[in-house]
């Protein structure tokens, strides 16, 4: 008899990307508060590709690409209100247009050149 019932064998026990999210939230708030463009697009990649790889490894997408693209847009949006409405958030702005430039172009490079993997 087992002495940790439910679990077997065949699953892994933990995830790395609760880390990764954890980490990623504080680094691009830091950025973006301090107006540190570096600091708030490498915070916000790290925060958008975990949760995509989280949805990825959960079986809730098929691709990691299409999630990427719905954080470009909505990063773009956010980005735009900031950066085109207030005259002092114009840098942070810009910062979080970039991450959503670099993470749309990650997203259709991947749709378009990836293969897709076949059906085990």
């Amino acid at each position: 008899m087992s002495d940790q019932a439910g679990l077997s064998d065949q699953y892994r026990m933990a995830s790395p990307w609760p880390l990764f999210v954890a980490l990623g939230i504080p680094i691009a708030e830091l950025g973006i508060l301090f107006g540190v463009s570096v600091v708030a697009v490498g915070g916000l990649l790290l925060f958008c590709g975990s949760v995509t790889g989280m949805l990825r490894e959960a079986d809730y997408v098929e691709t990691v690409w299409r999630p990427l693209l719905v954080f470009a847009v909505f990063l773009f949006a956010i980005g735009s209100i900031l950066a085109f409405t207030e005259v002092s958030l114009v840098a942070r702005g810009y910062a979080i247009i970039t991450t959503g430039a670099v993470l749309a172009a990650a997203g259709i490079g991947g749709e378009l050149f990836v293969p897709k993997r076949e059906p085990v």
